[in-house]
C-alpha cells in the first residue's frame, strides 16, 4: 500500500487552515455584533429627557392708593384758648385762618396729604403742622412770632368754619377774617390798611356785617 504523497498532506493541512480561519472570523462577528447590542440604546428609547417647564412668576400685588382726604371745614380753639383756627380742605388743598380776635391773625395755605397730614404756611412766616383724624378733626399746631400753639379744630358744617370779607370802604383797604364755632363763638379781625383791630359779628346765616357803618357780606373761604 502507497502512502499518500507529500502533495496530499500539504492540502489536507491547507483545508484544515482555511476552516479554523473561516470559524474565527464568524466568531469575531457575532462578538462585535453583541457587544454593540448591548452598549447601544435601544431605537425605542428616547435619546435626551425634555426640559421641566419653568414655573410661572408670582404676581406682586400693588398697594393701594389711600384716597385724598375728603372735603370738609373744621373749626376749633387753641388749647390754651388764646385763639381760634379754622381749615378749609378741598381736593387735596387746604387752607386756614389763625385768630386770636385782637390783632394777631395768619392766612395760611398748602396741601394736605393722603394720610390726613399737611404743612401750611402764610406769608408772614406762621407755619401750620396738622394731621386730621379719621374725618372727624385737625389736631396739630400753629407756630407765629416764635410761639407754637396747639389747637384741636372740629369738623364744622356751615355756617360754622371760616369766612372772609374785602373791600373798599371809605377809601380804606378792608380785609376781615371770621372763624365761627360750632356753639356760635365768633373770632374775627378787621384790617383797615394793614392796621388789625377786633372784627364786629357777621350773621351765621348771611354773612352780613357792618365795617365803619358800611354792610359788608361776608362769604365762606374754599382753597
Amino acid at each position: 500500500m502507497k502512502r499518500p504523497g507529500p502533495l496530499l498532506t500539504l492540502l489536507a493541512g491547507l483545508v484544515l487552515a482555511l476552516f479554523m480561519l473561516t470559524l474565527n472570523v464568524t466568531s469575531g462577528t457575532k462578538t462585535a455584533s453583541s457587544s454593540y447590542s448591548e452598549k447601544s440604546p435601544s431605537p425605542s428609547a428616547p435619546q435626551s429627557s425634555a426640559p421641566a417647564p419653568t414655573p410661572s412668576p408670582t404676581p406682586t400685588k400693588t398697594p393701594a392708593t389711600k384716597p385724598p382726604a375728603p372735603n370738609a371745614d373744621y373749626a376749633g380753639r387753641t388749647d390754651d384758648d388764646a385763639a381760634s383756627v379754622a381749615v378749609s380742605v378741598r381736593d387735596g388743598k387746604a387752607v386756614a385762618y389763625f385768630c386770636d380776635g385782637r390783632y394777631k391773625e395768619a392766612w395760611l395755605r398748602g396741601r394736605v396729604n393722603n394720610n390726613g397730614s399737611m404743612k401750611l404756611t402764610a406769608p408772614n412766616g406762621a407755619v401750620l403742622d396738622g394731621t386730621i383724624d379719621q374725618g372727624r378733626k385737625i389736631r396739630g399746631t400753629v407756630k407765629d412770632e416764635g410761639r407754637h400753639y396747639a389747637f384741636t379744630a372740629a369738623k364744622a358744617v356751615k355756617p360754622s368754619g371760616l369766612w372772609r370779607a374785602t373791600a373798599k370802604v371809605r377809601g380804606a383797604k378792608i380785609d376781615a377774617g371770621w372763624v365761627v364755632l360750632p356753639n356760635g363763638r365768633q373770632t374775627g379781625i378787621v384790617t383797615r390798611d394793614g392796621k388789625p383791630a377786633s372784627a364786629p359779628r357777621i350773621d351765621p346765616e348771611t354773612g352780613v356785617v357792618t365795617v365803619d357803618g358800611q354792610q359788608l357780606t361776608a362769604r365762606p373761604v374754599t382753597p
